[in-house]
């Protein structure tokens, strides 16, 4: 892989992404991918010295800050909610005048006066760097070079600051600055929104000073402080926010105060403008250092916004310090996040973790925020949560296990509204919907806009209910992982059977199949939301859908005879659960409708009725076709007509269970579904998807490496550069992918290694590609922090540190090991079906080897 063919701009090395040049063209996608963030919020890496427009989408996004407008889209009135684009506390730009000349121009990347531009995000220290170099001035020979340093603190998680210094070569005089807290903002990041209400604050104030009384009044006004603020509120939801800055020269000597020559202040009813005339010298450098604090009415433990941010500010230390403070937080955060893959594919997995981390960081523990599908990076998809998180928590549950128990809690957090949506349907249980946001109702657009047809289309997503699927899976695998059973009994019990219950309620009764259906869904192929022609959307028996509901309906029984008998009972007369409800779950476990056709599983009962599609003539017409939707929509034509998939349907059940646990769920079912079985399925959907969503190159790499691993590394490759290649032309510039680049570590992490973290013990599996047969995984099990897992072709190290708890069992084919705390262990993956291990001892002898919990009530395999 080259990852450097992907910008003709960029270079990476492990710790670092370097952009040399200013492209305008590709600087909104470069905004996304140097995305700053601690969890709380995320500020993109925007250029300080220009404002929103064709080039430039600066943006700040809080966690869990979203509000509500009305549009009028095709004649009539659609809600949306959106996560809101906060007042941009970036703005510092400059001009010089050199000594007996007039000011110059305001100067920026994209200007003339332009002659080096470069930026380097720094992953292990989590700054930004943007270097430019200008020719300034009358005559030839003089320069300004500007450095700008940028962080968005992951250990004060409501402080930002940017140190900006310039050297004058050649000349000596002046430099002007001007830095701002701007909140004429608006939600302009994504082109296809352009029609749609997008103006989210009101009730701007501005002050300078201490908040105190109100601080200055709004209009002009010379301050001597360092310090403006500025307030506002979201329109609908009524989130009050407050930013305050701290604007400081640092490097001046002689008789220049720290506040250099000249300072002024400027307040209008939106902005907040400090403006600052600094000498300096030829040669010499200067600094300004803005330090901001921001805050919402959402945050606890503060009298207000507004007080709470002037207040930060005032004590936040220097630059220096607050860079050496942040440097040492992410060094602790990725002690927890180890993952060392070698080469350009490991520097890559490294920007995903990266960027994950910055939207989920153990800050993330103490907010009600769930999981945004594009990060905290941009305003695709609205900042909405859709069914991401199945890909994210299972790596968050063997590093971040706290971040993973707040994210379902905000799931559970809104189980009321699930189950009011369930019963506004008809239905029992908890009904989740396809995309959540601030209250937990359904947040699906009605409408969707086909760019390339310009019609507004309606928008049947909603129907995608295996969401609530995904919430269950989830709900087990953290307890499975973390051995949490006070969630797993408490909270999630009840997330996991109210799910049970819809799925319960949905399925009908067939007679002539004997079979249980469950009719008018969408799978997640969002290609396919109704049958040809027909005037009612929604398929019968997606097969993934259907499967795992029967994985829901059969965890639900097991963990309601696994709860303490005081417990069960009384979950069972709050949820008012009829005694009899579970052993129905088990009979519709047992006896959903699978549908099969040429041999293979169907996507969804009718599927072979459908047309095949002229692949190779759209590919010469069209070049990219990921989109296949819009194109045929655009030709008068439906993909629903077609079998061809947007994203891998079918496929996703090789992705969320292990082949022994997956045959185990269609033997269940009444059906047999061995290597060879699998396999032709896997051939059948492959050359019929058109991956058109980030999400399916990832799960098409996960099953063919366990099924034809010589066929896995293009998927896995194409997976790896979705987002820094922009390989969707302009996604990513709205937003990362976040479930993609979470599920590319989750591949090396449990797909390559096979690791099943499980109440027993670790299982193992690896199969190592070529491309990525040594790795190194730290995990946290249980109550072991670090278990070390390296991978080689032929071996696996595990080593368990020094700890007072219980050996941990590995299990490798038909093999067991137990690994004491303070011992490592070689093991031989078994091409004789027996594994070999050599023992390393890290602590002091007299240890017992082989005492072992036992696991959790509900470990058990589906078999």
């Amino acid at each position: 892989m080259s990852p450097a063919r992907t910008d003709e701009g960029r270079t990476a090395h492990a710790w670092t992404w370097t952009y040399d040049g200013f492209d305008p063209e590709r600087e909104r996608l470069r905004e996304a991918l140097c995305t700053l963030g601690n969890g709380y919020f995320a500020t993109r890496g925007a250029a300080s010295e220009t404002s929103e427009g064709p080039s430039h989408s600066p943006g700040t996004y809080a966690a869990g800050c979203y509000n509500r407008l009305t549009s009028s889209v095709a004649g009539r009135r659609v809600e949306n909610e959106d996560m809101v684009n906060l007042p941009n506390w970036l703005p510092l730009r400059y001009r010089v005048r050199p000594e007996g000349q007039r000011p110059g121009p305001w100067l920026s990347p994209g200007g003339p006066e332009l002659v080096e531009h470069g930026q380097t995000l720094d992953l292990r220290h989590g700054t930004l760097t943007r270097r430019s170099l200008y020719a300034v001035g009358e005559g030839g020979g003089r320069r300004l070079r500007v450095e700008q340093r940028r962080l968005v603190h992951m250990g004060e998680p409501h402080l930002a600051a940017q140190r900006t210094s310039f050297t004058a070569e050649g000349w000596a005089g002046e430099v002007e600055v001007e830095a701002a807290i701007d909140g004429d903002v608006r939600n302009t990041g994504v082109e296809r929104y352009a029609d749609l209400a997008n103006l989210h604050l009101t009730r701007w104030r501005t002050g300078a000073g201490a908040a105190a009384g109100g601080g200055a009044s709004t209009g002009s006004a010379a301050a001597r402080s360092d310090t403006v603020w500025l307030s506002c509120r979201t329109l609908s939801s009524h989130i009050r926010i407050a930013l305050a800055a701290r604007t400081r020269v640092a490097g001046l000597h002689g008789t220049a105060s720290r506040h250099g020559a000249a300072s002024r202040t400027r307040l209008t009813d939106r902005q907040a403008v400090q403006t600052l005339t600094i000498p300096v010298a030829s040669g010499g450098t200067v600094s300004v250092d803005k330090t901001v604090a921001l805050y919402t009415s959402h945050d606890p433990a503060i009298s207000g916004p507004l007080t709470a941010a002037t207040e930060a500010v005032r004590r936040a230390p220097d630059f220096p310090r607050l860079l050496a403070s942040h440097q040492r937080a992410w060094e602790r955060i990725w002690r927890r996040a180890a993952l060392d893959v070698p080469g350009e594919s490991g520097t890559i997995l490294r920007l995903h973790l990266f960027h994950v981390l910055q939207t989920l960081s153990p800050h993330t523990a103490g907010l009600d925020a769930g999981v945004p599908a594009r990060g905290l990076h941009g305003e695709a998809y609205r900042g909405h949560v859709f069914w991401d998180e199945l890909f994210v928590l299972p790596y968050l549950n063997l590093h971040f296990p706290e971040v993973s128990r707040a994210l379902l809690r905000y799931r559970y957090r809104r189980l009321p509204a699930a189950c009011r949506a369930a019963r506004d349907a008809g239905r029992a249980g908890a009904m989740y919907p396809w995309q959540s946001g601030s209250d937990g109702r359904e947040e699906s657009q009605e409408l969707h806009l086909n760019p390339r047809s310009g019609r507004w289309l309606p928008d049947h997503s909603r129907l995608q209910h295996h969401v609530g699927s995904a919430v269950a899976y989830n709900v087990w695998q953290y307890a499975e992982a973390s051995g949490d059973t006070e969630y797993l009994y408490g909270e999630g019990a009840e997330t996991l059977i109210q799910i049970a219950r819809f799925w319960a309620d949905s399925a009908v009764w067939d007679p002539s199949l004997e079979r249980y259906r469950v009719r008018g869904v969408v799978g997640p192929d969002e290609y396919h939301d109704g049958y040809p022609d027909s005037s009612v959307p929604g398929l019968d028996d997606n097969t993934y859908t259907n499967v795992t509901a029967a994985w829901v309906l059969t965890r639900a029984r097991e963990l309601g005879r696994a709860l303490p008998p005081a417990r069960r009972r009384e979950l069972f007369e709050r949820l008012g659960l009829d005694p009899a409800e579970p052993d129905r779950w088990d009979d519709i476990a047992h006896r959903l409708h699978v549908p099969y056709h040429d041999g293979v599983i169907s996507q969804f009962d009718g599927y072979a009725d459908l047309g095949e599609l002229d692949w190779d003539r759209y590919r010469k017409q069209y070049g990219d076709i990921r989109r296949l939707d819009r194109i045929l929509e655009a030709e008068g034509d439906s993909v629903n007509r077609y079998k061809a998939s947007k994203q891998a349907d079918v496929l996703m059940l090789g992705h969320l269970f292990p082949p022994r646990e997956l045959a185990g769920l269609f033997r269940q079912l009444g059906h047999r579904l061995d290597d060879e079985s699998w396999r032709a399925t896997i051939d059948y959907y492959l050359p019929r998807t058109s991956h058109g969503s980030t999400l399916s190159a990832l799960v098409s790499a996960w099953v063919l490496a366990r099924a034809r691993r010589d066929e896995a590394w293009a998927y896995a490759e194409e997976a790896l550069v979705g987002d820094v290649a922009d390989i969707q032309g302009g996604t990513t510039a709205e937003g990362i992918h976040l479930g993609a680049m979470a599920g590319t570590l989750d591949f090396v992490q449990r797909c390559l290694t096979g690791l099943e973290a499980r109440g027993d013990g670790l299982r193992l599996d690896p199969a190592p590609l070529p491309q990525l047969s040594k790795f190194r995984v730290g995990i946290r099990y249980r109550h072991h922090w670090d278990v070390d897992l390296r991978i080689r072709a032929q071996r696996i190290r595990v080593a368990v540190p020094e700890s007072a708890e219980d050996p941990v069992r590995v299990v490798i084919g038909d093999s067991e090991s137990t690994v004491p705390p303070g011992t490592a262990r070689w093991l031989d993956l078994p091409g004789d079906g027996v594994s070999r291990a050599r023992v390393r001892r890290r602590r002091p002898p007299g240890r017992p080897r082989d005492r072992r919990a036992p696991g959790p009530p509900g470990s058990s395999d589906t078999d």
